[in-house]
């Protein structure tokens, strides 16, 4: 007997199999399949030990887009030999919800069988759309599980949250990925087995990194890509680069001299030569350029070549596209030249930008990585239970503002970026980093207290 919906085994076979996508095929049908949250779902943990008692109440699951919610959610359904009935909060309406939900009581009855009903997205709802789930939560007539990609602190209402339990789930790691990944080239029945690919040196390891934690993009990437290489191939990392590349939306050209022409006035200002710069700036401006384009790129040259050896650089291009503004040409342009003067002359520093760049790189390479719970805000009592905020150490109560306080995340812990150089006034933060290292390395060496509780984020 089912009021809902003829149940359809996952790995069932048909035109409608063939063109369902890879990672809807691949996922998981049992626990031993499904890969990650092993702090939530592994042997032993509570809900796992919910799930085999068929205990399972409502609940909610906090997690980043790929990392197994909608899985999870299916999966204790099956365990549980329940009705699983997902909806979307997208495009579905609470009146549909509410359809199926008065169901599920006589359903109960009948052959004592429990109807979760799943929300995606459960966020999207209003607050005053949550609280019709609330009777029917409280009575038992459903196991509720929404996900989310959302703060439920502040997303779902107050009053159904008190009633659910929260689980956070976090971004898959590349060897989980790998693990997924590995086994869809293999699976003959629900995944890429019957292609008889291969992957190539690096290619498992760009996928695992391409996906960034999100199971669903990783393998995406690799449907995509076999489409492209075709059957019986080796999927290279260059094919997998022409399949991921990022489209990049260039600059209108003004033609090859254009480009020649600010190449030099920034290379001649990087050289420290005055007057070879106002040459250069006098032919872009003879030749009608944009003076605002100018400014721009001077902006640039500012943080890229100076920085903080002179901070007051960018601060003269910016009064000197001010300026501009209101003066306009001719007479805008001499603040312009003003800039250009001062930056030939000014002490250069690139420190900023090369600890930047290598910033973003490892904000590229290594993904999503979760914030140190000591560093993160805690405003609710969910977070605050999660111990968000434990531990913090409120700089302004140490020595000089300096605590051993750990502000990267794990995998990253040591890493510098910032190298000053001791030209101009950035010989002063080179002091400064110097003693903070010096410090830092002394709290560090030195014999711990007992700690005594610290308020958390203040």
């Amino acid at each position: 007997m089912d009021l809902f919906r003829a149940d359809k085994p996952k790995d069932s076979t048909g035109d409608d199999e063939s063109i369902r996508p890879l990672a809807d095929r691949i996922r998981p049908v049992n626990f031993d399949e499904f890969v990650g949250q092993e702090k939530i779902i592994g042997p032993g943990m509570p809900l796992r030990k919910a799930i085999e008692s068929d205990k399972v109440g409502s609940l909610v699951f906090w997690g980043p887009p790929g990392s197994g919610k909608t899985t999870l959610a299916e999966l204790i359904a099956r365990s549980t030999h329940g009705q699983f009935v997902p909806f979307s909060a997208v495009s579905s309406s609470i009146k549909e919800i509410k359809e199926i939900i008065s169901k599920a009581g006589a359903y109960y009855q009948a052959i004592g069988r429990r109807t979760y009903i799943f929300v995606d997205e459960i966020h999207r709802f209003n607050k005053a759309q949550q609280d019709a789930f609330l009777p029917y939560v409280e009575k038992g007539d459903i196991v509720l599980i929404g996900a989310t990609t959302e703060n439920p602190s502040f997303e779902v209402n107050s009053a159904l949250l008190s009633r659910m339990r929260v689980y956070v789930l976090t971004r898959l790691s590349p060897e989980h990925i790998s693990k997924l990944i590995e086994r869809a080239i293999a699976d003959n029945e629900r995944g890429l087995g019957k292609m008889h690919l291969t992957l190539a040196d690096g290619a498992l390891g760009f996928i695992a990194a391409a996906a960034d934690g999100d199971a669903r993009r990783g393998l995406m990437l690799l449907e995509l890509t076999a489409e492209y290489v075709g059957a019986g191939k080796t999927i290279t990392v260059k094919d997998l680069e022409k399949v991921h590349q990022k489209q990049i939306l260039q600059y209108d050209k003004a033609g090859e001299e254009h480009y020649n022409l600010i190449s030099a006035l920034h290379k001649t200002i990087r050289g420290g030569d005055p007057d070879g710069s106002l040459y250069w700036l006098a032919r872009m401006l003879d030749s009608g350029e944009d003076p605002m384009y100018i400014i721009r790129r001077l902006v640039r040259f500012a943080t890229e070549d100076i920085g903080l050896a002179d901070p007051y650089a960018l601060t003269l291009t910016l009064n000197a596209r001010d300026t501009y503004h209101f003066l306009g040409s001719p007479e805008g342009e001499l603040a312009i030249a003003e800039a250009v003067v001062y930056m030939a002359c000014a002490p250069k520093s690139n420190s900023i930008y090369t600890a930047f760049e290598l910033a973003m790189r490892d904000a590229s390479e290594h993904g999503s990585l979760p914030v140190p719970l000591w560093i993160r805000n805690a405003p609710t009592k969910l977070m605050k239970a999660l111990d968000y905020g434990k531990g913090y150490k409120y700089a302004h109560e140490f020595e000089d503002g300096i605590t051993d306080q750990e502000y990267f995340p794990d995998q990253l812990v040591g890493t510098e970026y910032y190298r000053p150089k001791e030209t101009g006034r950035e010989a002063n933060l080179k002091a400064y980093l110097d003693k903070y290292k010096k410090r830092r390395k002394e709290l560090m060496d030195a014999p711990k207290k007992v700690d005594k509780g610290q308020e958390p984020s203040k």
